[in-house]
């Protein structure tokens, strides 16, 4: 029998406690028809977030999609998005008292202010006492849940709860292949990504750092990957613009809407 790929081993992960309701992303009163494989992705998220990563608890996990919940009102972050200079502006986050002052701080800049991330903010970070590993899952989970409350936002759909944190202890694993050179943290490049890592990235002759970016957290790349695929398009496809990709618009229209959102949010590819 041939051995399963870590993606596959990530989603049959055996499940002590299940997290997330099948109730859970009912979009069946929606005024707009929506796929299966989006609830899907969406649970698997939430089960995902609430289970322990390598860095942080099931438990800490579910405190950093909390906060990237508030902070959208959080007051700091207003002011400092609106300074010239966010390093300017001091004061306390609006939080819920669970994570350290570094790990609030690290979400809610990543939530408001992310175009004006720098090296410097960084290491200040981290010398707040968060290391690499940390900071990449945050970020991981960071994006998974905005991705999925702007898509019931635009839909003009509640928010889905949080769901319950399974328990058990961060597992402390860092890839051995990762290495600084690319961006501000380590990454694996494709010529590490062997074994147990081989499925993170396309079959393509060079890498996209956004897939990249991510991946001194292995998981954290798998569940873009699922993420994106149904949200966007499959990664297998991304570089083939002919590729049937099974939307209701074609992929001309869906790169158009894709470019515009990342003008407005002021990415910086």
């Amino acid at each position: 029998m041939k051995a399963p790929t870590p993606q596959a081993a990530l989603d049959a992960r055996p499940r002590a406690v299940d997290a997330v309701p099948v109730t859970a992303f009912d979009y069946s009163g929606s005024a707009i028809p929506i796929r299966d494989d989006l609830p899907a992705a969406h649970r698997d998220a939430w089960q995902w977030i609430a289970s322990p990563g390598p860095w942080w608890t099931g438990a800490e996990r579910v405190a950093i999609a909390l906060e990237v919940r508030r902070a959208g009102g959080c007051a700091l972050c207003r002011e400092r998005r609106e300074a010239l200079s966010p390093l300017g502006v001091s004061g306390e986050h609006d939080h819920a008292g669970v994570l350290s002052d570094a790990a609030v701080d690290a979400v809610h800049r990543l939530v408001t202010d992310a175009s004006r991330l720098s090296r410097t903010w960084v290491e200040k970070t981290l010398a707040g006492g968060l290391s690499d590993g940390h900071y990449v899952e945050l970020l991981g989970i960071v994006v998974c849940v905005i991705d999925i409350d702007f898509f019931h936002r635009a839909l003009g759909l509640p928010l889905e709860a949080l769901p319950a944190p399974l328990p058990g202890d961060p597992t402390q694993q860092r890839p051995s292949g990762a290495r600084e050179g690319v961006g501000w943290f380590a990454t694996l490049d494709k010529d590490a990504a062997v074994g147990e890592y081989a499925d993170l990235y396309p079959k393509a002759p060079q890498i996209p750092n956004v897939i990249r970016a991510m991946s001194l957290v292995p998981d954290n790349v798998r569940m873009l990957k699922k993420m994106s695929a149904a949200h966007y398009v499959p990664h297998t496809i991304v570089a083939k613009v002919a590729a049937e990709t099974g939307r209701a618009i074609s992929r001309s229209q869906i790169e158009l809407i894709a470019g515009r959102v990342s003008a407005r949010n002021e990415c910086f590819y």
